[in-house]
């Protein structure tokens, strides 16, 4: 986990985000890339409701698609910075906080928000 000193803490994500993030971004991109090969009838209410996304606002859904990308891409950014901040300065630490950020975003940032340098992370 984390050195003493703390130039090479990391924590993961909880599987709980990670099952999360990894479902709701896959099922997105798979209506806005590949909508015909959805089971929209096996969905139940939240089928129909996605049929109905895709059909009247797939433009915007495309374009909210790759804004999700861009604001991922900003957090795992911030991440590089906090880690600088907070003295975590091993190179495959502050990639591990950069892919990790990249992928699950929030859920990755705020557990690095939360580290206190020179010690350890608030547990809630």
């Amino acid at each position: 986990m984390a050195q003493s000193d703390g130039s090479s803490y990391f924590r993961r994500c909880s599987l709980f985000w990670i099952v999360t993030v990894t479902l709701s971004m896959g099922y997105y991109t798979w209506a806005v890339f590949w909508p015909q090969h959805l089971p929209y009838d096996t969905l139940g209410p939240f089928g129909a409701f996605t049929k109905y996304l895709v059909e009247e606002y797939h433009s915007f859904m495309y374009k909210g698609w790759w804004l999700a990308w861009a604001i991922h891409v900003c957090e795992a950014l911030v991440a590089l910075k906090v880690c600088s901040d907070k003295g975590i300065d091993s190179p495959s630490t502050r990639l591990l906080w950069f892919v990790q950020t990249f992928f699950f975003g929030f859920a990755s940032l705020g557990l690095l928000f939360k580290y206190k340098a020179g010690g350890h992370a608030k547990r809630h």
